[in-house]
């Protein structure tokens, strides 16, 4: 997520550059063809643009609104955990009285949340880091889950028995919580917990799960591909058309111009479509790239920043010394 006071322009059109030939080419090529070659019956009304401008727009605004809100949704799910985490780590403090089996509820915990990041940045068929422009971006930080193995990660967490446990499950940030669960039964058997601090407990593990499967469902299940693709269509027939359509406009202002600049104010067009169409495939570009909020854009929920943030809080609530501050910055962007 990118977490400075904004983009600068340079940024985003260097982002935004290869549609930005693609669209010098489109905007130069029928003023070229109508004002060099002759082809004078190119120009089409811009009636018919007009209405499909419009139609376009309101498909872009739907578009782009509802990919900000599976973004702000992904937002609120994390928000949760972070709550839900620090009351897992106070109950586990306060309640277990043994500090080695409170720890090892709490570390525990952070292996579901290792488990749980490294699952949401599995690489799905309709997301977009592949891209050119994305990959290029990307270079300007880095992405811990696709640096470190989870095995390594999972290492510092739980005993060798119960990482073995979770890295041969298809479900691994499940199979932690189904171990938390079971440890807190086994607390409650033994005594240690009494009945209302371990439903207070197991009421935590159900949240979690909750927490799991909201998080599961935004990273699953795609923004409707058939709006994705009408909609960035619908921008690419515009784009095409829209030069069409400003040539008989410029051509009309020759009638009230003189010098060098009559007979040629056709040539006007071609600046003009070009910002109109950027601004377009733009509003398409910034939508898809907030469609999914896991994948490890710059914009997305910095979730990796957030697990080093819920687990250094959480380290200082067991009363460990020298726990180190979160370090998931890179300039700007928070992943």
């Amino acid at each position: 997520m990118h977490i400075g006071k904004s983009y600068r322009l340079p940024e985003f059109l260097v982002w935004t550059r290869r549609t930005i030939y693609v669209l010098v080419v489109l905007s130069v090529a029928p003023v070229a063809l109508y004002q060099l070659a002759g082809f004078k019956w190119l120009a089409i009304p811009w009636g018919i643009v007009f209405l499909l401008g419009a139609s376009v727009a309101l498909s872009a605004g739907f578009k782009n609104a509802q990919a900000y809100n599976r973004l702000q949704e992904a937002q609120q799910v994390w928000a949760s955990i972070v709550s839900s985490s620090r009351v897992w780590g106070a109950m586990c403090r306060d309640y277990v009285a043994d500090p080695e089996r409170a720890r090892q509820l709490v570390y525990r915990h952070f292996a579901w949340l290792t488990a749980l990041r490294y699952q949401m940045r599995d690489v799905k068929a309709w997301e977009t880091m592949d891209r050119a422009e994305n990959v290029e971006y990307q270079r300007r930080y880095a992405i811990p889950e696709r640096e470190r193995p989870l095995e390594s990660e999972l290492e510092r967490y739980l005993s060798p028995a119960e990482a073995a446990q979770v890295l041969t499950s298809h479900t691994r940030a499940l199979r932690v919580l189904v171990l938390q669960s079971w440890e807190v039964s086994k607390l409650l058997a033994d005594g240690t917990l009494t009945a209302s601090q371990g439903g207070e407990l197991q009421a935590t593990v159900r949240r979690l799960f909750d927490h799991q499967s909201n998080s599961e469902r935004i990273k699953d299940f795609p923004f409707p591909r058939q709006h994705a693709f009408i909609n960035s269509l619908f921008v690419k027939i515009l784009c095409f058309l829209l030069p069409f359509s400003m040539i008989g406009e410029f051509e009309r202002l020759n009638e009230v111009v003189d010098g060098w600049a009559k007979g040629n104010m056709v040539w006007l067009s071609v600046p003009l479509s070009l910002l109109i169409s950027w601004m377009y495939t733009s509003l398409d570009q910034v939508g898809e790239s907030t469609e999914n909020p896991f994948e490890g854009g710059a914009n997305d929920v910095p979730i990796s920043h957030i697990c080093e943030e819920i687990e250094a809080e959480l380290r200082e609530m067991l009363g460990e010394a020298n726990v180190p501050a979160p370090a998931g910055l890179e300039g700007d962007i928070a992943v």
